[in-house]
């Protein structure tokens, strides 16, 4: 299936209740894009089925997605916080605390839920629908965590670490939060540890007019260039290289 007529299919100008076929036909979709199959797909409906549906289908209060979001929440917090401790080594705990919440906020969670269209997919009701609750951030936000919270539920946890190595960690290893870390400090501290000599930045290469200036820096140990790092600023690039030395003095030290 090309992504235009998955596009088509899940982009409405104006939205009607689908038929309970329809929705099959959606949700397999979804999935077959995701490369997951739900063994219980009752699971899966309700992670994208808000309380308004549920309040104008006259279903029980517990078929909308809030207890898989609480539980989706938790799951999301631990696979998070393994992650960042196993790949941060030399972070505090103030530091990884702060990584954290920057990586399970709202404007986070719903930047995912965008990038999975998870939002043509939600089951609202009329009025929620018109007052444009399907691109409402904090409903997005809820729907990625309930979504976690089934996919728990339905194969655990080693199925929802594969899920987020393909489109949550990427992210973080790509440097989109590296606005809430360090990096300098981090390598500075590595270095100081390990007594292997001085760190010095050079900044190599500006380019681009004045009001859109890109920098280059690196990062030298003694003669050795230990990283490279691009930014709109001197100092995000200084980080930038900092984060590639600290990553590759990692591999070193555990290869």
């Amino acid at each position: 299936m090309s992504n235009r007529t998955s596009s088509k299919r899940y982009s409405r100008t104006k939205r009607r209740p689908f038929t309970k076929e329809e929705l099959t036909l959606r949700f397999d979709s979804f999935q077959k894009e995701l490369g997951i199959r739900f063994n219980n797909e009752k699971l899966l409906f309700q992670a994208f089925t808000h309380s308004s549906y549920v309040n104008e289908h006259r279903k029980r209060p517990s078929d909308d997605n809030e207890r898989l979001e609480f539980l989706g929440d938790a799951v999301l917090e631990l696979t998070i916080s393994q992650y960042l401790y196993k790949k941060y080594h030399n972070m505090s705990e103030g530091e990884l605390t702060k990584l954290r919440a920057a990586v399970v906020c709202e404007p986070s969670l719903v930047t995912f839920a965008h990038q999975l269209k998870f939002g043509d997919l939600v089951l609202l009701g009329k009025g929620e629908e018109n007052t444009g609750g399907r691109t409402r951030p904090a409903l997005l936000a809820d729907v990625f965590e309930a979504f976690i919270g089934a996919l728990y539920l339905d194969q655990g946890l080693e199925v929802v670490e594969q899920f987020l190595v393909k489109y949550v960690y990427p992210k973080i290893n790509e440097g989109a939060f590296s606005h809430v870390m360090d990096f300098k400090s981090q390598l500075q501290e590595f270095i100081q540890r390990e007594n292997q000599g001085t760190l010095d930045y050079r900044i190599v290469q500006e380019t681009g007019p004045a009001h859109n200036r890109e920098f280059t820096s690196e990062v030298y140990l003694g003669a050795q260039r230990l990283g490279v790092g691009h930014g709109r600023s001197k100092k995000e690039a200084e980080q930038q290289a900092a984060r590639e030395g600290l990553q590759k003095l990692n591999e070193q030290k555990n290869g």
